[in-house]
């Protein structure tokens, strides 16, 4: 065990003296283990966010769109462009179902919204009253539409708090303001609170505008409808539910026409994808481990050289190849822990700043996997060139220049 010390402690003393040669050997294992920390906190922190958003929705809620969009765990995104298109009449006859409590029609209008000194790209959904309940919204300033501006075809919008602040610098600022949507004004009678995802797939509901799908008539005069939002009594089961709505669409469309989906298939579907998006990432930024495992055994193939004589000398009063053999894979392993290290703590810093944004996080299990093979780096990598320097002869050692 005192050897084990005398080899690290000198080890660390020659590093010392090289001080950028080591860093610059560590630097591949340091930016592996940066990339490898960093997407994985990145794609903890979506699962999370994605997990939150759809947890807000409840367990009983539902929606209806066109299309077959789950197939399994997967995304059919071209299915609602080529299937139906939903009606007032598919409208007026899911609202009479008794185990429905609360439903909204949803459609949307890509645009560019403009107050009276700036313009933003932006989405316009059109949706009931109901729209705000089902999804979990909360008021910050003013207040939702209400049945009463569904009935008057109210020109009222509400605004997400990200499209409030470009269009008026604040979001208290933007309260009882007109914008103006193809040269339609709108007055803004609330803004929400933050809430993030689009939840359906869509963008940031922050940068969202709100308005009535009576109102929104005026961009969509044919009246259809991209998906049903549904909050349902919960004295009645999931499967309830959807068999009262399949039975009462089946009377219009094929079974193949539509989907019935749960907030949990998304969450299922989407954490599906980015499981296997984020392993994939993490696949690539692993190369950059194993470029730094080359860049460490080149370097110890050149430290080998740099010794042959020390070797020898070792060898000649007593060293076995043994020794040799752990001393330099101490050195490679102690090289890729140091580089592990640095990669790890340039990921904390990374994390806490991505956090103001983002809520990306480190678990514990990344950071053992990160140490873990940045050790077995230093390790493997360490093997060749120590036994090349644990075969040399002594006398052909000391007599190397």
């Amino acid at each position: 065990m005192n050897y084990i010390f005398f080899v690290i402690k000198a080890a660390v003393e020659d590093f010392k003296r090289n001080k950028t040669q080591t860093f610059l050997t560590s630097l591949g294992i340091l930016i592996g283990v940066f990339a490898v920390v960093m997407l994985t906190a990145l794609g903890l922190g979506l699962k999370k966010y994605i997990g939150d958003q759809f947890a807000a929705l409840g367990k009983n809620t539902l929606f209806i769109a066109p299309g077959k969009i789950l197939s399994g765990r997967s995304f059919n995104a071209t299915s609602a462009l080529t299937s139906i298109k939903f009606d007032n009449r598919d409208f007026i006859r899911l609202k009479r179902l008794k185990e429905i409590r609360e439903i909204s029609p949803i459609f949307s209008k890509q645009t560019t919204a403009k107050s009276e000194k700036k313009s933003e790209d932006s989405t316009i959904l059109f949706a009931s009253e109901a729209f705000f309940d089902i999804n979990g919204f909360k008021i910050q300033k003013g207040r939702f539409f209400d049945k009463t501006d569904i009935d008057k075809k109210a020109k009222v919008v509400v605004l997400g708090p990200k499209i409030a602040e470009k269009l008026f610098g604040a979001v208290e600022a933007a309260l009882d303001q007109k914008v103006s949507v193809n040269s339609v004004n709108f007055i803004v009678i609330g803004i929400t609170e933050s809430k993030g995802g689009g939840g359906f797939g869509g963008p940031d509901y922050d940068s969202y505008m709100f308005s009535p799908y009576t109102t929104g008539f005026i961009f969509n005069p044919e009246k259809n409808y991209s998906r049903f939002a549904i909050k349902f009594d919960e004295s009645y089961s999931v499967s309830q539910v959807k068999e009262a709505i399949k039975k009462e669409l089946l009377k219009r469309y094929d079974e193949d026409s539509f989907s019935l989906i749960e907030p949990a298939d998304i969450l299922s579907a989407v954490n599906s994808i980015f499981g296997v998006l984020n392993m994939v990432l993490v696949a690539i930024a692993s190369i950059s481990l194993l470029v730094g495992g080359i860049g460490i055994m080149n370097i110890m193939f050149v430290t080998v050289s740099d010794k042959t004589k020390e070797i020898g000398i070792r060898r000649a009063i007593g060293a076995r190849k043994k020794d040799i053999l752990v001393q330099f894979i101490i050195e490679s392993t102690i090289l890729s822990i140091f580089g592990g290290f640095l990669g790890l703590f340039l990921a904390f810093l990374g994390t806490l700043i991505t956090q103001r944004f983002f809520p990306a996080y480190i678990d514990v299990t990344s950071v053992i996997l990160a140490l873990g093979v940045s050790s077995a780096i230093g390790i493997v990598f360490g093997v060749f060139p120590a036994k090349k320097a644990a075969d040399l002869e002594p006398v052909e050692a000391i007599r190397y220049e």
